[in-house]
């Protein structure tokens, strides 16, 4: 039971991209004003899409739930807030239609369903790329009661960076996975292996039958024949070193004691 690799890359990169979108989304800071003349030095605005937020220098509080009718009047802020939040439901839909689909419990994954969450995660991931996107090309054009937008210094907020990240994380894992859905030539295009083909070469071979001469017909054989065999043929092809005997005595009879065996 093996996952093909493009499917778990996909179910990786879209948790991912779907927790960078909701921070983009919920977080107040989008963009930073600072060097503004009606505040003080230290002290700088954060704006978001939902709230907007007076940060310090000096110290860690922020004063946030600040009401700014006009911001919020701006033509981008609605319809950035509608696409993010349709970035997150749809990315949680494509989820749930490429969990039944990758089938990581089986040997098989079903290549259609999960192509088609693929495809819900690869457009969840350019709905939050089109707000963020936007938002970042206008700036200037986004205007605040009591500041000079163009006097002031403004700033890309993290959620910018943060969403452009969840953004491509989206849209890579969609479109990897979406990549599946096109089943040609049996998974070779991949460069994977069918089940069928692994399975049978784990099986184990059956075995062969060798035929094995039978040796008692030549025994036989050779004890009818007229010419001495012995019993066994293979013994006569055998040879053995044979021990050295050893050299002969020679006995002194001149200087030696007789003893009875002489006599």
């Amino acid at each position: 039971m093996r996952t093909p690799g493009i499917l778990i890359f996909g179910m990786v990169m879209a948790p991912c991209g779907w927790v960078l979108d909701l921070v983009a989304t919920v977080a107040p800071n989008w963009r930073t004003l600072s060097n503004i003349n009606t505040f003080p030095s230290d002290q700088f605005i954060q704006q978001g899409i939902w709230d907007i937020c007076i940060a310090s220098t000096i110290s860690s509080t922020s004063q946030c739930g600040q009401t700014d009718t006009q911001y919020f009047s701006n033509k981008i802020i609605q319809p950035a807030q509608g696409l993010m939040v349709a970035s997150l439901i749809v990315t949680l839909v494509g989820l749930a239609v490429a969990i039944p689909g990758v089938r990581c419990w089986k040997d098989r994954p079903n290549w259609v369903v999960a192509g088609l969450g693929g495809l819900l995660i690869f457009c969840s991931g350019v709905l939050t790329i089109i707000p963020i996107a936007w938002y970042t090309h206008i700036p200037p054009n986004i205007t605040t009661p009591g500041i000079n937008t163009a006097a002031v210094t403004q700033q890309v907020g993290y959620c910018i960076i943060l969403g452009y990240i969840g953004g491509i994380f989206e849209v890579l894992g969609g479109f990897v996975m979406f990549i599946g859905i096109c089943r040609c030539c049996g998974g070779k295009n991949r460069g994977e292996v069918r089940v069928e083909e692994v399975t049978r070469r784990r099986e184990p071979k059956t075995p062969r039958r060798v035929e094995v001469p039978n040796l008692s017909r030549a025994r036989t054989a050779a004890s009818n024949s007229s010419v001495p065999y012995s019993s066994y043929s293979g013994d006569d092809d055998v040879s053995f070193p044979r021990a050295k005997s050893p050299p002969a005595r020679s006995v002194n009879t001149v200087n030696s004691r007789p003893f009875d065996a002489d006599l």
